[in-house]
Parts: C-alpha cells; sequence; structure tokens
C-alpha cells in the first residue's frame, strides 16, 4: 500500500479520536448562568428547578396566563440558554398558552454531565411533572432544531395534542455527515438523536416548519420526515426562510395562529 494512504488512514484515525472525545464542544454551545442570575421579563413568569437526581438539575421559565388554553414545552436549540430563547414565548402566550421553555444539562443553570439516555430522561422527568397541572389533551411540544430531537422522543412516549418541528433533522447523524463525510459517523458519534425513528412511533398529529433555503439543516430533512407518516405530518414550508430567521416572516406567525387556534 503507497505511504500516502497510510498517512490518509492515520489522519482520519486521529480526527476520529478528537471528534470522539470533543464533539461536546462542538455540538453544544451553552450560555452559563449563574445560580443566582436573576431573569427579568415583561410578561409574568415563575422559575421552575427541576431536581432529577443528585448534581443533576434542570433549570426552566414558565410564562403564565390567566386562563390558558393550554401549553407548550419548548426544547430550544444547541446554542445560548433560556435566557435568550425566552424572548420566543411571546409567539405562543400571545395566543393564551403557557409556554415552558427548560435548560439541558450544562446550559444556564442546569447542571449535570451531558449523554444522550440522561438528556432524553432529564425531558421525560419534565413532562411528567407538567402532567401533574395539565391533562396531556392540552400539552403541545415544541422541538427547534437541535430540540426537535428530544422533542419527538418525547412525543412518541407520550401522548401530547400535538407535536411542532421547527427546522427539524432527519436524524443528528446526517447533519454531522454533511459538515464530516470522511469520518466513521456512525461510530464516533455518540449523540444520535434518531428523529427518524422515534417519529414513526408519535401518535398525535405533527407539525413542521422548514424554510427552503436553510443552509444547516437542509430542507430536505423534513421532506424525507414527512414521507415516514404523510397522513400524520403536515409540513409547512417558509419560502426563503433559512435556519435562524422564520420568526421574521409572517408566514411562520400565521401558521403558528392556525395551528393553536384549534
Amino acid at each position: 500500500m503507497p505511504p500516502f494512504i497510510w498517512y490518509i488512514i492515520g489522519g482520519i484515525a486521529v480526527l476520529s479520536l478528537v471528534a470522539y472525545f470533543l464533539q461536546e464542544k462542538f455540538i453544544f454551545k451553552p450560555e452559563k448562568l449563574k445560580q443566582d442570575f436573576e431573569f427579568k421579563y415583561d410578561a409574568p413568569f415563575r422559575e421552575y428547578f427541576f431536581d432529577i437526581e443528585p448534581g443533576v438539575r434542570i433549570n426552566g421559565l414558565h410564562f403564565y396566563r390567566e386562563n390558558p388554553k393550554g401549553l407548550i414545552l419548548y426544547f430550544h436549540g444547541n446554542t445560548r440558554s433560556i435566557k435568550g430563547w425566552a424572548r420566543y414565548a411571546k409567539d405562543f402566550y400571545r395566543y393564551d398558552y403557557d409556554v415552558v421553555l427548560v435548560d439541558y444539562r450544562g446550559f444556564g443553570k442546569s447542571t449535570g454531565k451531558r449523554s444522550e439516555k440522561e438528556m432524553l430522561s432529564d425531558m421525560q422527568f419534565v413532562y411528567n411533572r407538567l402532567k401533574e397541572k395539565y391533562t396531556e389533551d392540552h400539552l403541545i411540544i415544541y422541538g427547534r432544531s437541535m430540540g426537535s430531537g428530544f422533542a419527538t422522543k418525547l412525543a412518541s412516549d407520550n401522548n401530547p395534542r400535538y407535536l411542532i418541528l421547527d427546522a427539524p433533522y432527519y436524524s443528528f447523524r446526517k447533519v454531522v455527515e454533511r459538515f464530516l463525510p470522511v469520518l466513521p459517523v456512525r461510530i464516533v458519534l455518540r449523540f444520535q438523536l434518531r428523529t427518524d425513528k422515534w417519529i414513526a412511533g408519535v401518535k398525535c398529529h405533527t407539525y413542521i416548519i422548514h424554510g427552503t433555503k436553510d443552509w444547516l439543516i437542509p430542507f430536505r430533512h423534513s421532506v424525507a420526515l414527512q414521507k415516514i407518516n404523510p397522513n400524520k405530518i403536515t409540513l409547512i414550508r417558509i419560502q426563503g426562510g433559512g435556519h435562524n430567521n422564520l420568526s421574521s416572516f409572517d408566514e411562520y406567525h400565521n401558521f403558528i395562529r392556525d395551528i393553536l387556534k384549534y
């Protein structure tokens, strides 16, 4: 075998090891907050702490209405914390829905070591707590970008009223393979987030909202997801929408209004 082939194989092996051990730093871009940080918003809200187990605490914000029609559990993307993501709550509470946003482990005030299994378990814990106050037919799960995987898994294991996915991926592996095609992603990636697998088990109706010009997670991911269960998945195209600007389109807000009015 020519020497340059060995160099290529060695280079891929080194990159694979780096990707395996350092992937969290590339996948998750959290904003960390001090435990005594005080949230301030114009709308009425409560701060929650969900104590999962010793050393693991999930922080959340609950924007509430006087007579809510239901509650939306919002899973955000892979950056920042609920401090910044909370600004999107107004897109839902304006239609008289309560909104709960939570931070994943290591984001904001949330604590604990991250793994896919444990993070999914955290979200089920939060959902169970919310079910103590809201019936499932009044619970809507919303997943944005990276959060779409968590939202879909939760919907597949429970019976919410609706599942809404904003710029979802077919599977997290497909996203990574697009940027690192030379790596053995199936082996290296510790966060698979199989939206394609879980969405087949979702019993409620699912609404997918995706921009046709999304460069990070291409629109074709949502097209492929809809094909898995076309009778229960409505795909909403935002013409010209990118990955981070859907809320700047009137069509996005019109669709949210139409979904929530039923």
